[in-house]
């Protein structure tokens, strides 16, 4: 079958239209370049968005067995449901081997993963950034917290964060909306937390929202995120960034477009060969520079199946996600529990950052910590006993539930890697991945503490009936905050990126989603991912006005 070629190349070629190519998109498009965009999965509008469809109007209520049908792995998400399987791969055709058990959540639509993102947004700080040189272990980053404030700063402006600022070391403030409100009990905490530990209890600092912002709307608290957001409060790459690239007028997107490997010519990438999702037919779009943005193990998976960028020998090394699924919970004495004082529907929990390690490079033989995530809510006894009053009257008797759930940091091991499986292809031909990730020992005993320390801060909170849950923790990969796997360096006897997250081995190519990572610190990556990508697209947009201006 004979490949289609574009007629002429493209400026830039970006790859993937989650978080990290919908800026893509944004900057090289505003700096004057001409890009293609190409997503795996089918475009999306509006009218696919359902969070408010209630459950009565779905066939299953719901909650179809059909999802496990074709998706057994990506039905183990939570936001995987029968309102929107359909923007999740398909298992059956998109199939990987697991050395080791791990759980790889994927999506193919376009604005990939920011569809159905939790929306938590933190910096990662010195502290994470220069992490080797805190406690001996591991690379430093080749960019430090100062070089990074800027492109922070630029992203949040233009997302929205809402969040409350705190001042601490360990958790650099953002530029923030006005932050979400507490429950009464979870403002019971926080004071506790302060008085009694010295621990900040905050509200989560979350891409949504809380006043107009540009062509969005504050949210309106509806609750199911993940189906969608038609007022586009939450932030989501289609109605923001990769809106913002059509209107220069210079964006070529391309839906249902399953790239395959980089197109090599004289030891430049010339371009990237996809398949199209649909018909089968290979094709080809060629570009001066290549954005990869597909996803931190999409992306790794492009550079092994063009056998490019290893010759250090570290590509598909390092692979990090956060450990989680333990905590504890507990019964918290405040005042009554009332239907609008818990703000049931409120998009977003509370948040404890990491107090381990912070001024010091380990506690009880380990490095490096953790956070929380979590809330205190109202819950009522609906299954109350009596009759008329009696039943209303122990109903209202409802209680206030609390927990705090951990979040630990991963340390970068090359043990921990995938590599590609050539004998394995999915639906299109392309070889597919081999998993191999464990947690260390470090990790699982962050974990324990963690169970330990929730456990405390909630007897510090005045909790009864306090409980440690997560007697094993979660699969690798289940937390979707996997990272690593191509990352960046100072030295390319170490690592397949440069400082502006620049191949060393092929100079027109960079990569700047979760693939270039060092290392993880313990808070969700997105907001970093997006500011290292506006980093290197002001790169590449300055590089590439010289090479115009040379010609």
């Amino acid at each position: 079958m004979q490949i289609q070629v574009a007629r002429e190349p493209f400026d830039a070629i970006v790859v993937g239209s989650g978080a990290t190519g919908g800026w893509a998109a944004k900057k090289l498009t505003e700096a004057g370049m001409r890009v293609c965009l190409l997503e795996a999965g089918k475009n999306i509008t509006k009218r696919d968005y359902n969070e408010h469809t209630p459950s009565w109007q779905m066939p299953y209520l719901g909650m179809s067995p059909k999802v496990k049908d074709t998706r057994p792995i990506q039905g183990n998400c939570y936001a995987c449901t029968e309102y929107n399987y359909q923007w999740f791969v398909n298992d059956i055709e998109n199939p990987y081997t697991q050395d080791k058990p791990f759980s790889w959540i994927r999506m193919r639509v376009l604005g990939g993963r920011s569809l159905s993102w939790g929306r938590q947004s933190y910096r990662l700080g010195p502290l994470d950034f220069q992490a080797a040189s805190h406690d001996g272990y591991g690379e430093d980053w080749p960019v430090t917290y100062d070089e990074m404030v800027p492109y922070f700063e630029e992203v949040e402006r233009y997302v929205g964060i809402s969040g409350q600022p705190e001042g601490l070391k360990a958790l650099p403030d953002s530029i923030f909306q006005p932050p979400m409100q507490l429950t009464c009990a979870e403002e019971h905490m926080r004071q506790q937390l302060k008085s009694k530990m010295n621990r900040v209890l905050t509200i989560g600092r979350v891409a949504i929202l809380t006043r107009n912002h540009r062509d969005r709307q504050a949210c309106h608290y509806c609750g199911p995120c993940e189906r969608g957001c038609i007022t586009t409060s939450y932030f989501s790459s289609p109605y923001t960034t990769i809106k913002d690239a059509k209107d220069t007028g210079r964006l070529t997107l391309v839906t249902d477009a399953v790239a395959s490997h980089v197109v090599m010519k004289d030891g430049k990438a010339a371009g990237i060969a996809y398949i199209d999702r649909e018909s089968r037919t290979p094709r080809e779009a060629l570009g001066k520079v290549i954005v990869l943005c597909a996803s931190t193990l999409e992306s790794t998976r492009i550079l092994m199946n063009s056998n490019i960028c290893n010759s250090s020998g570290v590509l598909g090394h390092y692979l990090m996600d956060h450990i989680y699924q333990g905590g504890a919970g507990g019964v918290l004495p405040v005042p009554e529990a009332r239907p609008w004082a818990g703000m049931p529907k409120r998009p977003n929990g509370v948040y404890v950052p990491r107090f381990r390690n912070v001024d010091r490079p380990h506690t009880n033989g380990m490095i490096r910590g953790y956070g929380y995530q979590g809330g205190a809510m109202p819950a009522f006894s609906q299954n109350a006993p009596g009759f008329g009053k009696a039943y209303k009257d122990a109903v209202r008797e409802g209680r206030w539930q609390a927990s705090l759930g951990v979040w630990a940091e991963c340390l970068p091991r090359y043990e921990n890697q995938v590599s590609l499986d050539r004998n394995r292809v999915d639906a299109w031909g392309i070889p597919t991945l081999r998993m191999d990730m464990s947690w260390s020992d470090n990790e699982r005993k962050l974990f324990e503490d963690a169970k330990q320390e929730a456990a405390a801060m909630m007897e510090a909170s005045g909790a009864k009936e306090i409980r440690i849950y997560g007697d094993k923790p979660s699969v690798p990969g289940h937390c979707i905050h996997e990272v690593g796997t191509a990352r960046m360096g100072a030295n390319p006897r170490n690592s397949v990126l440069n400082k502006w997250n620049q191949a060393w081995d092929v100079e027109n190519l960079f990569v700047t989603d979760g693939a270039c990572w060092v290392s993880q610190g313990c808070v969700n990556p997105t907001l970093t991912m997006m500011a290292l990508t506006v980093r290197a697209c002001d790169y590449i947009a300055r590089e590439y006005a010289k090479k115009i201006a040379k010609a």
